[in-house]
């Protein structure tokens, strides 16, 4: 993972859950009882997040 600020964590993060939320499909394997917010989180451990960060 790049280097990235708390605050922008947040935002992709949140960006990506709330895509999640309105029925996106997510890019890795759900597991049971996994909010949208952890999915994502995973998503962009992994590398796998459909975000990008300018500056």
């Amino acid at each position: 993972m790049t280097n990235l600020s708390k605050f922008e964590l947040a935002r992709i993060i949140g960006a990506r859950a709330l895509q999640l939320s309105y029925g996106a499909p997510p890019l890795l394997e759900v597991k049971v009882g996994e909010s949208s917010t952890q999915v994502a989180g995973r998503e962009l451990e992994s590398g796998v997040i459909p975000l990008v960060v300018m500056r």
